[in-house]
């Protein structure tokens, strides 16, 4: 009952402590969500309503549940790319069938989305969230500019108008026909006109959203002044949708009666499905870590990882697509004020409100005003430290920032976070296997002692066999690990096949300030060892080295 008492306590003060904040922040996060969903949408080649229906529908079960209070979910692009090639192939899959099923890829695409949220699920409960601490700074700074700059891009792409084709076999297409003349000054300025006045306005007022007023004042502009410029609604139109006008979310009866379940379907989108699950939870993860950054707090990954399953298996099952954190987004709420889970129930509710009775209104939003909001979101979550310390921090960590920055822009996230922690990673391991050192000397009695420094493991035992003149050493030989730890199988192997080496040279070697644990295991894999293992080691230090590595082996 405590348990259960404090859960309710800690989100009912995670909920909101601002109110006003959190409202307002969440009404112009739902107007910088619309844009965005609606172009992955495009990219996925599904209709826009299946994305805000998955964005509403994960939002506001992030919101509630996940890991932290502030960070912003929906149908994001990172995920979306991943089934583009898997709906197109899903189509073609559905003609080939007994009787053929149009817009098989949709289906196939609910499927894939439940599979990633019940594949996220499990990674919460196998608390896999944790490993996001692995992740090394230079990692997070290279990953935010990498995605700022994607982000900037994504907002150039605005400057155009789309043009649908259809290719030879049938498949349609978008054109970007980039903006001319009046029309492309006209969207500057009124960017520019956005961005200004979110600089602006915090200098004058904090008690409103500066992003928000900045919307509302530029979309009052173009319509009272009559100014003929590209709109959310026009957006949607040239990409081939109908309008944002829809229905509230209900179960997909038509995913259960067309998507044959057996082994060819799930071999079909278990591929697509872990690598979105993966991707998913990596740009969640790592946006949970930023906002943990930027508020002094922490949260909770594995709990996020829970969270973001169950939106997408619900977004799934309810007809929508698959999403995850948004750092634009939640960027833009943070600098909003928004700070409890409020904030993105009212993104959710607010989502859903402009498509069920709003629709006409928010169509109206200059998609210059949007571009604005995201380009001064650019500004703020680029790392511009990171010029500043480029030539002051390790050359291997400078190399990981640009590598983790360039492959973010080219490649994709999941890839350029792992890469990153794997550059890291071995970087780590080559400085360590060169630190272990041998400090040797001659006891009164003539028994030369190895006083070994520095950690034993797979990348150090090389250097560690050299240190040793085990055909020019005395009859009496003692290795001494106060101030070494033995950390992996390959170091305990190390430590056996140099005792077993001795040995056959009839040379007496004792082994001491071995931790217990590391003594347990060497025994446990090398019974003959016991004799050389020196258990009653009169050295007050032994003893506090131990209690420390209590965990260590």
């Amino acid at each position: 009952m405590n348990r259960i008492a404090q859960v309710v306590k800690s989100f009912t003060q995670n909920f909101t402590q601002n109110p006003k904040n959190d409202i307002l922040a969440g009404l112009t996060v739902s107007m910088a969500m619309i844009p965005e969903v609606v172009a992955f949408a495009f990219v996925a080649q599904i209709d826009p309503l299946v994305a805000l229906s998955g964005a509403f529908i994960i939002g506001l079960i992030t919101a509630i549940f996940g890991g932290r209070p502030g960070l912003i979910s929906g149908a994001a692009g990172a995920v979306a790319v991943i089934f583009v090639s898997m709906i197109s192939e899903g189509h073609n899959r559905g003609m080939l069938f007994d009787s053929p099923i149009e817009n098989m890829g949709y289906f196939y695409l609910l499927g894939a989305v439940i599979l990633m949220g019940i594949i996220q699920v499990l990674a919460g409960v196998l608390k896999l969230g944790k490993f996001v601490r692995l992740i090394p700074h230079s990692v997070m700074m290279g990953f935010v500019n990498g995605l700022a700059i994607v982000i900037f891009i994504a907002q150039v792409k605005m400057f155009t108008h789309k043009k649908m084709e259809i290719t030879a076999n049938g498949v349609k297409q978008y054109l970007n026909i980039p903006m001319e003349g009046m029309e492309l000054y006209l969207m500057l300025g009124l960017v520019g006109l956005t961005m200004l006045m979110i600089w602006v306005i915090p200098k004058l007022t904090t008690k409103i959203p500066a992003a928000l007023c900045a919307i509302l004042v530029t979309t009052a502009l173009v319509i009272f002044g009559g100014i003929e410029t590209s709109t959310v609604g026009s957006y949607i139109i040239e990409g081939g949708g109908t309008g944002l006008k829809g229905e509230f979310p209900t179960p997909n009866t038509d995913f259960w009666a067309n998507l044959p379940f057996n082994m060819e379907t799930l071999n079909f989108i278990l591929p697509y499905a872990v690598l979105a699950a993966a991707v998913g939870l990596i740009e969640s993860l790592m946006t949970l870590n930023l906002v943990d950054e930027l508020t002094g707090t922490r949260g909770s990954g594995n709990r996020e990882c829970v969270a973001q399953g169950t939106g997408n298996i619900l977004s799934g099952l309810f007809g929508g697509t698959g999403g995850c954190g948004m750092i634009g987004q939640t960027v833009i709420n943070i600098n909003s004020g928004g700070r409890g889970r409020l904030s993105g129930v009212m993104m959710a509710l607010t989502l859903l409100t402009f498509i069920l009775f709003a629709d006409k209104y928010i169509e109206q939003v200059p998609i210059a005003a949007l571009v604005g909001v995201m380009f001064m979101m650019v500004i703020e979550t680029f790392a511009w430290s990171s010029f500043r310390i480029i030539n002051k921090i390790p050359k291997s960590d400078a190399a990981v920032l640009i590598i983790v920055s360039v492959v973010t822009v080219f490649f994709d996230l999941a890839i350029a976070v792992i890469a990153g922690v794997l550059i890291s990673a071995l970087v780590f391991a080559w400085q360590n296997a060169t630190m272990i050192r041998a400090r040797k000397r001659i006891k009164e009695d003539g028994t030369k002692v190895y006083e070994i420094w520095g950690p034993l493991f797979f990348g150090s035992i090389q250097n560690f066999n050299e240190k040793f003149d085990s055909k020019t050493d005395p009859r009496n030989v003692e290795i001494d690990f106060m101030e070494s730890k033995v950390t992996d199988h390959s170091g305990m192997e190390a430590v056996s096949n140099i005792a077993d080496k001795y040995m056959k040279l009839g040379i007496n070697l004792k082994l001491t300030h071995l931790s217990p644990e590391c003594k347990m295991l060497l025994l446990k894999a090398h019974p003959n060892l016991e004799s050389i293992i020196e258990t009653s080691v009169e050295d007050p230090r032994y003893y506090v080295v131990t209690d420390m590595m209590d965990t260590e082996v």
